[in-house]
């Protein structure tokens, strides 16, 4: 899979159902391996106070990737 294509995908909390937004970024460690998902939160302050709300989720906390979200333990 592409960062493209999950960039396309909701990020979807599975404790609260909530939609946290989505992939706007990644963490790489020095062997190159992926350690985190950067998103760029979504809500009311965001879109009308344009702030810059980043959530970084490490990549133990995904739980599942699906065809339209990935649900993250957070």
């Amino acid at each position: 899979m592409r960062l493209m294509e999950l960039q396309e995908k909701d990020i979807i909390s599975v404790k609260t159902g909530k939609n946290l937004g989505r992939i706007i970024d990644i963490e790489l460690n020095v062997e190159g391996f992926i350690t985190s998902v950067i998103i760029e939160e979504r809500g009311f302050f965001r879109f009308f106070f344009h702030g810059n709300n980043e959530i970084n989720i490490k990549v133990k906390d995904i739980v599942k990737i699906g065809d339209d979200v990935i649900l993250v333990n957070v």
